[in-house]
Order: structure tokens, then sequence, then C-alpha cells
């Protein structure tokens, strides 16, 4: 179909199929490039929903600027080449987010070391203004698609859906492609070369049929300077070592791993890097952190001795600081390590020493491991994050029931939470749910870091019971040392009252924490 504005030779040039093929993986890179720039800023400013909001949110936004100027565009000035042109500047645009993206990553890195909240947000702004370029001209292709290939008004509507079908599957597959295959095996940086490589194909190939030798030529120098500078412009890490140095990083389907090393002590960090999830030295076993104090839990429900566990279960292992703990508290006792993420379980093996035989890892998420296991524990203990959160799965009404349902008659279950200084609410939360399954539920503030242990006793305790159970171990055990700190230092008290309780139909753990972020953010209050 042809007007006064059309070139009936420019769209003579351009075979169909080569359309449907530059629709297909535009789709594709459209979400491949949004779920991809999740991966460029967790390392920075983590996965939380906010983060999600956001970068969905604003990724839908570009593209209804995109359909809306497109379609304008294809109306007055329907030309094959706007639509390859702007495939093309997209693809390379995409191919280099990663690396111009990095000097305004890195400055937000340092503007959350200095306090300075404003630099920090400003500079996540600044990343999702360099994604309006290739998204609002993706957002051309479909109108653009639409008006190049429909031949009659009486066609109108199935031309239209063909396009909007074939961008979909695109879409579909570019949502998959990236989690699935391209991240864990290549990598972010070169994930966005793949997906922008297989749009700049169709794109090229359809400014070659359609220009002259000049533009053509232009075309390969950009590309080549493009790919060229890749080679180049690439970091040395996908983010700096927070402490220390970096001594391995990679990325699996689920995180950003980094291992940091400073004076001899191993650190495991994932994703936005403002948690260590595992400590490890081997002139040191204790870390005044929330690590230490799951071996004291069962002291609160016994008196009797050190030997006072038979078995453990961890649901968040990490890289098995907690077990190497339990271990040297109890002897080899069987412990059950249950962590979601195999890549975090080899990374645990390599650099910090996860290697006791008295380990059992299960690679699994914790709540399938309890409702698939008929295994009761002396100890279960819950330490697993996703920064900023803990799975809302692990925090409910119904999880705490199955794991009572898992623990021996005197057993024990301790779950580390994360707070600022001041800010106890997610703790608060937690507690009061616990407190609705369980008799008896006690708090500790770890010495080191802001986080806070809770503790809960299958049988009903008293408070008492931990200060006299400390007061038998021996002198020069770890116990009686970590039981003393959590007495001088922990301000244990008892949760006496229920208040809130999480459910599986209901358990906003998200809403709860970006609350605690935003007013830590903004200077608010936490009340």
């Amino acid at each position: 179909m042809t007007d006064s504005h059309s070139d009936p030779v420019d769209l003579r040039r351009v075979s169909p199929i080569l359309i449907r093929f530059t629709v297909f993986f535009a789709g594709m890179s459209t979400v491949g490039t949004e779920i991809s720039a999740s991966r460029l800023v967790a390392p920075y400013f983590g996965d939380s929903t906010y983060i999600w909001a956001n970068l969905i949110g604003i990724t839908l936004a570009y593209l209804a600027i995109g359909y809306w100027i497109g379609g304008r565009l294809a109306d007055s000035y329907p030309r094959a080449w706007v639509i390859f042109t702007s495939t093309t500047i997209a693809a390379l645009w995409s191919i280099l987010l990663p690396y111009v993206s990095q000097p305004i990553l890195r400055l937000s890195l340092q503007a959350f070391q200095d306090i300075d909240i404003g630099a920090f947000y400003g500079s996540f702004v600044g990343v999702l203004l360099l994604l309006s370029v290739p998204i609002i001209l993706l957002g051309f292709v479909t109108p653009y698609a639409v008006r190049l290939t429909i031949d009659s008004i009486d066609h109108a509507g199935s031309t239209a859906g063909r396009v909007d079908a074939l961008s979909t599957v695109g879409a579909i597959i570019g949502s998959f492609l990236p989690v699935l295959v391209l991240i864990p095996l290549v990598g972010t940086a070169r994930t966005f070369l793949i997906l922008g490589g297989l749009l700049l194909i169709p794109s090229l190939i359809g400014l070659w049929q359609l220009r002259s030798w000049s533009v053509r030529a232009g075309s390969l120098a950009a590309t080549a300077l493009v790919m060229l500078s890749t080679s180049f412009l690439a970091p040395e890490n996908i983010r700096p070592a927070e402490q220390g140095r970096i001594v391995y990083e990679t990325e699996s389907s689920d995180n950003y791993i980094q291992v940091m090393e400073s004076d001899g002590t191993s650190m495991l960090s994932l994703n936005d890097g403002h948690a260590v999830h595992s400590i490890y030295n081997p002139d040191q076993l204790l870390t005044q952190g929330p690590w230490d104090y799951f071996m004291v839990g069962p002291l609160f429900a016994q008196d009797d001795g050190p030997d006072m566990i038979d078995d453990a279960l961890i649901l968040g292992l990490a890289g098995g600081t907690s077990s190497k703990q339990l271990t040297a508290a109890y002897g080899p006792i069987p412990i059950d390590g249950v962590e979601i993420d195999p890549a975090i379980v080899e990374v645990g093996r390599e650099y910090f020493d996860m290697n006791e035989p008295n380990l059992n890892v299960i690679i699994a998420d914790g709540r399938y491991v309890l409702r698939t296991s008929d295994e009761t524990y002396d100890l279960i203990a819950v330490d697993a994050y996703k920064q900023p959160y803990i799975p809302f799965q692990l925090t409910t009404r119904e999880f705490f029931t199955e794991v009572y349902d898992h623990l021996s008659d005197d057993g024990t279950l301790v779950i580390n939470v994360g707070r600022t200084p001041d800010d106890y609410r997610l703790v608060d939360v937690i507690a009061s749910t616990m407190k609705d399954v369980f008799p008896s539920v006690y708090l500790i503030d770890v010495e080191r870091y802001s986080n806070t242990m809770v503790v809960a006793t299958r049988q009903p305790t008293d408070i008492g019971t931990f200060a006299s159970a400390v007061a038998q171990q021996p002198e020069d055990s770890i116990l009686r040392e970590v039981g003393e700190a959590a007495i001088v230092s922990g301000d244990i008290r008892e949760v006496t009252d229920v208040d809130t309780v999480f459910t599986d139909d209901h358990a906003p753990v998200e809403w709860v924490v970006d609350q605690i972020i935003i007013d830590e953010a903004t200077g608010g209050s936490g009340e």
C-alpha cells in the first residue's frame, strides 16, 4: 500500500521476511535489554521490588513514547530505511550499554559510601536515562512494520496482529534467553553483545539493500568501531570490592557473586555487595557476626551441657560459615545445608573451605526441602537472603509451622533478620509471626552488624535458661565465648506479644523492607 508520502522503490527493495526478522529480534532485544539491565544495576543498587518497579515502569514509558512517535512518523514518512536505521542505532547502543554505564555506576557506589543519597539515586536515574535511546528506538519498530507491510485497509487488522504476535514471540524468547542461557554462560556484557548483534544483522542487511555505498560503508565502520571498543572498554571487574581486593567474581542465573580478601579473611558478597554473606579466616573461627549466634540458639532450650544437639538444618548455607562453626561447637554432627544457587556452593568449597565431611549440601529452595522431608532436627537455622529481602515464603506462619513440625522435642529455630541501627520493623513482624506458632521467642542483637537473631523454642522456656546454659559451658569453649558476648552486648529480650502475622496469602516483606530503605534514604522515621 502506498500514498503520496510513500517511496515505492524504497519499499520494493526490502523483503517482507527481512522486516519480520527485524520485528522478531527487536521484540527479543527489548525485553532482553530490560532484564539484562537489571544485572547491570544489581551489583550497585540491588534487585529490590523498588528497583524492578523503576526498570519496568521506565521501560514501558520509553516504549510508549517510541510507539507514539514511531506511529506518527510512519504515517507521514513511511520509509523502510528509517526502521533499519533505528534498529541499528538501538543495537549498537545496547552493545555499548554495559561499558558506558560503568562510570555512572561507580559514582553511585562512591555516593553510597559517602552517604550522599542524592547522588546515589541520581546516578540510578542516569542509568535509566541510558536506556531511553535503545528502548524508544525499538518502540518505532512495530508501528513502522505495520505501516510498511500493510497492503490494504481490509487487511489492516490481520497485518497488525501478525506483527504484534511476532514481536511478542521475540519478547518471550528475550525474557528467557538471557536468564537461562546467556548470562550464566557468558556474563552480562557479552549478553548485551549477543542481543545487540542478533538485532544488528537484519538491520545492516536492510540498510545494505536500501542505501548508497557511502551509507553502507559508514554503517559497517560504526559497527566495527563499536565491536572493537568493547574489547578496550571492558572493566576489570563488574563492581569494585567494598573491602580488600577481589579474588574471584562470577555471574550465576540468580546472583552476581564476588569473593573479596582482606588481611587473610575471605568474604562472600552477592549482588549489590552491601552485605557479607559468609566469612572465612583459617586462623580465626569467630566473626562477631550473625553466623556465630546460630550455635548458641540451643542454649535457650537446653542447659544440659555442651553436647546438646545431635543434628542441624541450615536454610541459606552460602559459603558455609555457620556449618563450620556448628561443627566446631558440637563436633561432627550431621548437618543438612540448603542453598538454592549451585554456583555459591562451588564458591564455598573453593574459597571458604566448605568441605566438612559431616555437611550434606542440598541444592533446593528451603521451603521445598521442608515440605518433602520427614527429618527432624535439634536446630534449624535460617539465613536466606537475596538482598535486601528474606524470601517471603520463609517468613510466614505456615513456614514456621512446618519448621515446628521438623524440630525435635527440645529443638530450636534461629533466624537471622536484617535491620538498620534503629529500625526494627522487619524484626518485629517476623518475631510476632514466630510467636504465633512457638511458645517462646527471644531476640539477640548482633555485636558487629545491624542484624538481630530471632530464636524460638519448641517447648516453653524462660530467658534464665540461656544464662544458666552459658555458665555450664567450658571456659575456653566458643559456645561460652559467644554466649557471654550475647549477654553483654545482645540486649536479649523475650517476645511476649503477637501483633502482625505474615501468612502465605499476605506476607509483604518487600513492602516493609522498601519502606525501611526509603526512610533510611530520606532520613524519615522508622516509627
